[in-house]
């Protein structure tokens, strides 16, 4: 049943914003989320690459990490904007300590976890991941979570993504956001 955001919680009425690891399915069920809500998609990298006219790898080799967490911290900033839509991140995005406050202030925030096996298998997948450029994607998964899962816990939605159909963590997310308050 495809239900409207105010109607299963008239609190929720700005951004909902996905955070977590590469490889975790913020896009995939971030898509699925909002067409269930009733709700704009926006995926920030898509936003960046459009705003920089190149891709993120681009952006990584010709102008470094710190470059690129700048772009996107102006660009998630003007998606912030208090209208209701969901939002995916890059699994960097929040780590960077004033993206990680305007995210928090201003959206509900949603960690997707996920554990290294599977995330694994996802990035697997997918080419033009400039942080597993030419290494191990486990070693990197491994140590990025190491760092970075502390602070995706500061989010006050956390939803655990397993393998199985990106409906099941769709429902986890509405079940979580229903119980949000």
């Amino acid at each position: 049943m495809q239900r409207n955001l105010k109607s299963f919680n008239p609190a929720i009425n700005c951004p909902i914003v996905l955070i977590g690891m590469m490889g975790v399915g913020k896009s995939t069920v971030g898509r699925r989320l909002a067409a269930r809500l009733g709700l704009p998609f926006i995926d920030a990298d898509d936003e960046i690459v459009q705003a920089a006219g190149m891709s993120i790898a681009d952006i990584f080799e010709r102008f470094g990490e710190a470059h690129f967490r700048d772009g996107e911290r102006r660009v998630i900033a003007r998606l912030m904007d208090g209208s209701p839509k969901v939002i995916a991140t890059g699994g960097g995005a929040f780590i960077q300590d004033d993206t990680r406050e305007e995210i928090l202030s201003h959206a509900v925030t949603v960690w997707l976890d996920a554990d290294i096996d599977i995330l694994v298998d996802r990035v697997s997948r997918r080419e033009g991941r400039p942080l597993l450029a030419g290494k191990d994607p486990r070693t990197v998964l491994t140590e990025l979570a190491a760092k970075r899962n502390p602070i995706y816990a500061l989010a006050p939605i956390h939803v655990k993504s397993i393998t199985a159909p990106h409906d099941a963590t769709v429902d986890k997310i509405m079940k979580a956001l229903e119980e949000w308050r």
